[in-house]
């Protein structure tokens, strides 16, 4: 993980070009590690704003890594990923 700024992004019912869009404003902002976080239904949608993102920013952001599980959330399991992206200097 990255030593600079870090935020994640949970994904819901927002439309895929919201959550690119705040992406870009944050690594502008000076954010240098973003968790694009995704739970199930919207497990696929995560890996779609991943995909948007790299065909709109191409090798200026780096995939460091991708989590699979599970976590309790409002009293269930959860499946979950978390897509975590660099910003390439």
């Amino acid at each position: 993980m990255s030593s600079g700024i870090s935020r994640t992004i949970d994904v819901g019912r927002k439309p895929l070009d919201d959550y690119v869009f705040d992406i870009i404003i944050s690594f502008q902002e000076g954010i240098d590690h973003i968790v694009i976080k995704g739970f199930g239904d919207y497990i696929s949608k995560a890996v779609d704003i991943y995909n948007e993102l790299r065909h709109r920013l191409g090798e200026g952001i780096v995939l460091e890594k991708i989590e699979i599980g599970s976590e309790r959330r409002r009293g269930r399991l959860r499946s979950f990923i978390a897509i975590h992206v660099k910003r390439k200097y």
